[in-house]
Formats: C-alpha cells, structure tokens, sequence
C-alpha cells in the first residue's frame, strides 16, 4: 500500500517536472543559495530551448536588436586597452542575451509569471532567515562543498558591518534582490485579497494559508529590506507601494505613504528648526542615513556624484567604443588612489566603457520592452483584471531594476544578473503570445 503510494508520487512529481520550464522554476528556488546549481540549470535549459525554437527565435527583430548589440560589444573589446578584460567582461552580457531569447520564447502565459514569482517568494525565506540571524545573532559561516557547488560566507554583523547581506556579497546587493522579492510577492498578496480572502476573515483552510504565507513573507521581507540600510532599496521600496496603491486606486493610501514620506525627507534635508522638529519622530536610523550623517567621514572618491563625472569624462573621451569592459574599476583607482568596482551607474558604466552606440542601443532595447509591455497592459482586452495585475507586477519590477541601476549595478552578482534577465523575459514572451493571439484574431475576422 505504502509503495503503491510512493509510485504514484513518483510519477506524480515526474511528470509535474519534466519540462524545461520547471527545471528553471528549479533554478530559481535554488540561486539564492547555490548559485552556480543554479546557473548551469538555467543555462542547459535555455541551449535545449535555443535548439528546439531556433526558428522562432531567430525570426524576433528584438533578438536582432540583441544581436547587433553583442557584435558592437565583440568590437569594442577588440579595442579596449586591456582586451583580456574586456573580453572575460562579456561573460556579463552576452550569455544573458542568450537567457532572454531562449526565455522569452518558454515563458508565455500569465501562469508561469505567477509560478515564477511565487518560487522566488519562497527561495527568498531561508536567504531572510539567515541575514536576520547574521545581523541580531552574530551568525558567521564559510562553507564550501565541492567548491562553488554549495558556497555560503556570512560575515557576522553583516557586510558593511551593521548591514544585513545574508549569502550575498554586499547589503546594497541584497537589498536589490530583496525590493525585486518584495515587489513580486506583493503582487501576489493584493491578487489574494482581491479573491476575497483579505474581506472573509482569515480562518485557517486551503484559501487563507497561501494569504496567510504571503503576508508573513512580505513582512519579513520587508524588514530585512530596511535593515539593508540601502537608500536605493528603500525608495523603490516606497515607489513600488505607491505605484500599486494608486494601480488600485487607494487614494488614503498614497496620502498617508506620502506623509510618512514627506516627513522622514524634512528630517533628513530640511532646515534645522523644521529639521529638529521632525527628528522627534522620525528614528535617526533613517533620516541619518539619508543625509549621509550616519558616515561623516566618507571620502570625496566615493561619493556618487565623483564617480559619476569620472565615468562621464572617461565617456567623452572615448564617445565611440569606450576603453573596454571592467576598465573602469583600473582608471578610477589609478587617478584616485581608492579601489572601487564600478561607478554606481549602469548606464554611465556601459558609456565609458562601451562607448555611446551601444549604451544607446542597449538602452533603445529596453525602452522597447517596457513600452510594448505598457501597451499590451493598457489596450489588449483580452486579459482579465486578475491578470493584469500580475502583469503590472512584473512592469513595476523591470522599472524597479532600472531605478536601482541608475545608482548602482547588479551587473556582476550572476543571481541578479539572470533573475533581471528572466523577468524581462517573461515581459517579452507574454507581450509574444498576446500580440500573436491579437493577429491571429484580427485575421480570422
């Protein structure tokens, strides 16, 4: 009897699983915490998808747009002052395009955007688990198993010290992976308040432990996110509150989001009397950090705005093909005499060292995905209203990423780097699907 059971879940779980699609799912829930199980997953699966769906692929102008893209980025490495680096730089971009195309074509339905997001809620909770114990508890660890099979180093205190980063490298870091969680898992939230369970009560049955497991999620998420001490993470944070609430139509909402708002911002920056009023209630841990009072002492160099007008300069003196991939990190230290790894802007990142054409067309590319990702938002009426708000979701969290890379880069940490990737993926082939189902209904009328 028992064994006939097991058979059944066997083959239950075998077939629920078989596809490339929930090998990804698998790759997702495992990333925060292997990285490279999950990046040989993720990249098996897109070479499978990119064999089976060639044609399909091939035929998209957007991966022609990609296309393009990798060869005027080949180029310029080819002319790049230190070529090797340059070259390895690539391994930043050009395997990620291949995600994208191969991605965008597997993921097609609004199903598969909430499987996604629902597996990076859940991967998301032990990665918490472990910053609040290395923040509140002293937690350290360095792990290594078979050695980047299984990798974790926790710094106790947190890296800066005082700033939780749990398995990531930095809190700035953790902090962008966490408002992309946070910003999806709230999708998810408001679309089970809309079915009623948020109105009814919260009685324990099948309906209410899912609302149930979000809301402790999105709170526990929610507070690692503030003790990240990342401005960054915060405003979009905020941002991201009060894009839903106005996408819902909360008006009391976005007025009391704004207040609160308002007076953390006249605590940091305004004039002392009003400024001294404010601090009474508003906890110094926040306006402190906003003002930069909490670090005094920082040097010049590492400002964001020195490293923007270094990176801007490095960018118009070489307009057309920069100085080459991972340069910017060498010129910056060679003129400052301090070791940064980038300039805290993507953009202004990819113009020193790519040059201006294909920052341009990188940045073309995106626009094009938001723009006919808002289009099918607004204008298709074939997507019910539950839909749509997943949808938006995964809008709010492209433009959440674009935000945050304005005033950092989530370049270099590969888990970032692919879950980036695979929600505009997910934007793309969802607006693929819909946009051929339109065609398709136009011509048969």
């Amino acid at each position: 009897m028992l064994g006939a059971s097991l058979n059944k879940a066997f083959y239950y779980f075998k077939s629920r699983w078989q596809s490339s699609w929930n090998y990804s799912l698998w790759a997702l829930l495992i990333f925060p915490l292997s990285p490279l199980l999950g990046a040989v997953t993720v990249v098996v699966v897109s070479l499978i998808t990119l064999v089976k769906q060639y044609r399909k692929i091939s035929h998209r102008p957007l991966n022609w747009g990609f296309a393009l893209l990798s060869v005027l980025l080949i180029m310029t490495a080819g002319f790049a002052q230190d070529k090797t680096a340059a070259f390895l730089g690539l391994f930043n971009l050009l395997p990620f395009f291949l995600v994208f195309a191969a991605h965008s074509t597997l993921i097609q339905t609004f199903a598969q955007l909430r499987q996604m997001a629902w597996i990076l809620v859940i991967g998301s909770m032990p990665v918490v688990i472990i910053g609040l114990g290395q923040l509140f508890l002293g937690w350290s660890l360095k792990l290594e198993i078979l050695w980047l099979v299984l990798a974790w180093t926790i710094k106790p205190g947190g890296n800066p010290p005082g700033r939780i980063a749990s398995l990531f490298l930095h809190a700035n870091t953790f902090a962008a992976y966490l408002a992309i969680v946070f910003i999806l898992g709230l999708g998810l939230w408001l679309e089970q308040w809309r079915s009623g369970i948020g109105y009814r009560g919260l009685s324990i049955g099948k309906n209410s432990v899912p609302f149930l497991f979000l809301t402790v999620a999105m709170i526990t998420n929610f507070i690692a996110l503030i003790f990240t001490s990342s401005r960054n993470g915060w405003a979009i944070a905020i941002f991201a509150c009060l894009a839903y609430a106005l996408y819902q139509g909360w008006r009391i909402l976005v007025g009391g989001v704004a207040a609160i708002v308002s007076s953390v911002l006249l605590a940091a920056f305004a004039p002392s009397p009003v400024a001294q009023f404010f601090r009474q209630y508003v906890p110094a841990f926040f306006w402190a950090r906003l003002n930069d009072d909490m670090y005094p002492d920082r040097p010049v160099a590492l400002m964001r705005e020195t490293q923007w007008e270094f990176a801007w300069s490095l960018a118009q003196e070489h307009p057309w093909t920069g100085w080459g991939l991972r340069s910017f990190s060498t010129l910056y230290k060679a003129q400052m005499h301090i070791p940064l790894g980038h300039p805290h802007n993507l953009f202004l990142m990819l113009s020193a060292e790519t040059g201006f054409p294909s920052t341009f067309l990188f940045c073309g590319l995106l626009a094009w995905i938001l723009i006919t990702g808002v289009q099918l938002l607004r204008k298709s009426k074939y997507i019910n209203r539950q839909d749509r708000l997943i949808f938006f979701s995964y809008l709010l969290a492209f433009v959440a990423w674009v935000l945050f890379n304005t005033v950092d880069v989530t370049l270099f940490d590969f888990r970032l780097n692919a879950l980036s990737w695979l929600i505009l993926a997910a934007i793309c082939g969802v607006v693929y699907r819909y946009d051929q189902f339109n065609l398709s209904s136009s011509t048969n009328s």
